[in-house]
């Protein structure tokens, strides 16, 4: 049940489809996280799961809120103040959390578990949106968190506003990693993440919104090295 770092034989490289291309070096593009074959299965996750699971959660929500009385221009000012508390929990477990290497071997497999696997396997598709066995945890600790804040009416289109948040962000980093970014927008934030990914700086802990970097100050070097 132990996390194990990758191996030579534990990485999976993606076959190649033609003899030039088995002749080409190829960059394994997954590894084995994980010795019982279970837990590593259910460290793998379809990016359209959270979608499939949290839109119909938040559509009640929403829906519990205007059975509760909760007018719409509230309910949008609760989404929107949502959102934002979302932009700045992405930065803030991006920065302190996910990136936070202890010096003890424990910490180190779970910085590995949590986030270092993504840094090592940037284009693993399984791995780039979060579990349903992380999100929901998370999710119902800030619903508390807000409930305990704001009460049992308000806290529903607060959390609705935040858990949007959190979607837009696991879609846009599965965009960033797989999907062509034409857009002028979409060109920009790609650009944003890769320097995350490809300097080295310890800068652009958002990545759906550059927002809280601007505030302080951790937009870093703007230009990413080649191997981006």
């Amino acid at each position: 049940m132990s996390a194990t770092a990758p191996s030579p034989s534990s990485v999976i490289a993606a076959r190649p489809a033609t003899s030039a291309a088995r002749a080409a070096v190829q960059k394994p593009v997954t590894c084995q996280m994980f010795e019982t074959p279970l837990i590593e299965r259910f460290s793998r996750i379809n990016p359209a799961t959270p979608f499939l699971f949290w839109l119909p959660v938040l559509g009640y929500a929403a829906y519990h809120a205007a059975g509760n009385g909760v007018g719409l221009g509230v309910g949008v000012g609760l989404g929107l103040a949502g959102l934002l508390a979302w932009t700045l929990a992405e930065w803030t477990l991006h920065r302190y959390l996910f990136h936070y290497v202890g010096p003890r071997p424990w910490q180190r497999r779970m910085h590995f578990v949590l986030h270092g696997v993504h840094h090592d396997f940037p284009q693993d598709a399984d791995r780039l949106v979060m579990p349903l066995g992380a999100s929901i945890p998370l999710g119902v600790g800030f619903y508390l968190i807000f409930r305990a804040l704001l009460g049992a009416v308000l806290v529903d289109p607060l959390f609705v506003g935040f858990a949007l948040g959190y979607l837009v962000y696991d879609g846009t980093h599965f965009a960033i990693h797989h999907f062509r970014m034409s857009s002028r927008w979409g060109r920009w934030i790609k650009r944003y993440h890769m320097v995350h990914h490809h300097t080295g700086e310890e800068a652009r802990w958002g990545v759906s919104s550059p927002l809280w970097d601007w505030v302080f100050g951790t937009m870093g070097d703007s230009k990413p090295s080649k191997s981006s």
